[in-house]
């Protein structure tokens, strides 16, 4: 699974792993792959550093990325207490009703949320980047499309590739103008934050609209089948994010939560703005219902969502309120249905890509050739 992209970068494979686990990026980077680490959980530039420093030790040498959520333009002066005190709080009440309704208990005396999407701010990507500089990072994404261009000189400036995150073709061209070195192109069936176009139809829009700079395609991929589909459709690589999710590697907060992926099938999940204010897809629970409900007072823009929901997210994970619990996941969810490592998923990755290419070439009459 090699294309000029996965040589450029010295990786066997041609798929990139996106994950919030230093495990799993390590793990995919040393099974052939490009291993990608989200940024965003990081609050603290020591817990980055020392999670760096992990995958440093046991990546094997083997390339990999990091990718964080900063917007492109710089807002000024702002603090998380200034954001925090933007929340109405009538949604407030309504966290705190919807977690009574379903006796959620409330955390320990002096315990601090543990999933705090502070990571959205500017100068928090920013620290984080001051740490990830000084490693040897061969690709830098950053999930809410093209960074500062300051972000984008000074990555070039020390041989750092830079990929951003598209869901149109128009998105895709304005990270071309900004001077992107990849396009993810990433489809409406994705985990997490997702535009409205079908991976389909986008990854060869997409193509189109930024050649000759090479694109991922993701969205819903999770079969060697789909990863020579995405090539054929002229990406140069896939970027996997929720099939890494229920690995051996992966360090997912609940036992529960992990049964629910399993069992869920590609239909349950749901496109929400319930966990940060733009519409994420994640699995279908009773949280994400009454935000969506007609009943409810509406979610609120990012980062103010993400800010209000933290406690409450780390609340229904810690005592694991089994109606109220989910995660971001794509509709890829379905095909999730059993624990493996990282290297099972890369070896079922590669039978299936060979699978795909031998039916095409006889279907071409290449057959033996």
């Amino acid at each position: 699974m090699q294309t000029e992209l996965s040589k450029k970068l010295g990786v066997e494979h041609a798929v990139f792993g996106f994950t919030p686990f230093p495990a799993v990026a390590a793990a995919i980077s040393r099974a052939g792959g490009f291993g990608v680490l989200g940024a965003v959980r990081y609050t603290a530039p020591d817990e980055l550093k020392r999670d760096l420093d992990w995958i440093e030790a046991h990546v094997d040498g083997k390339p990999y990325g990091l990718d964080v959520v900063m917007p492109a333009k710089k807002v000024e002066g702002v603090t998380e207490a200034d954001v925090e005190a933007m929340i109405p709080e009538g949604h407030r009440q309504f966290v705190k009703d919807t977690l009574a309704k379903y006796g959620v208990p409330e955390l320990a005396e002096g315990e601090v949320s543990g999933w705090r999407i502070t990571g959205w701010m500017e100068q928090v990507a920013r620290n984080q980047l001051d740490v990830a500089f000084n490693y040897p990072i061969r690709l830098l994404a950053n999930a809410l499309g093209s960074p500062p261009a300051d972000v984008v000189a000074r990555a070039h400036d020390q041989d750092v590739l830079v990929a951003a995150l598209a869901g149109s073709a128009r998105h895709a061209l304005k990270h071309k103008e900004g001077g992107i070195d990849i396009v993810v192109a990433q489809g409406y069936e994705a985990g997490g934050h997702t535009g409205d176009i079908a991976s389909m139809v986008l990854t060869p829009e997409v193509v189109d609209a930024v050649d000759p700079l090479p694109v991922l395609a993701a969205g819903g991929i999770g079969s060697g089948q789909q990863v020579a589909a995405a090539l054929a459709l002229g990406a140069q690589g896939v970027w996997l994010g929720s099939i890494w999710l229920t690995t051996t590697e992966a360090e997912l907060p609940s036992p529960r939560l992990i049964e629910k992926l399993l069992a869920a099938g590609s239909g349950d999940t749901v496109r929400s703005r319930a966990l940060t204010g733009k519409p994420a897809r994640q699995l279908r629970t009773e949280w994400t219902d009454a935000w969506d409900s007609a009943d409810g007072p509406g979610t609120l823009p990012m980062p103010l969502q993400g800010l209000l929901v933290a406690d409450a997210v780390s609340r229904i994970q810690k005592y694991e309120v089994e109606p109220l619990l989910g995660t971001p996941v794509g509709q890829i969810v379905g095909r999730m249905t059993s624990e493996r490592s990282v290297q099972a998923v890369f070896d079922d990755l590669t039978r299936g890509f060979e699978k795909a290419v031998d039916r095409i070439n006889r279907i071409a009459g290449r057959s033996g050739q």
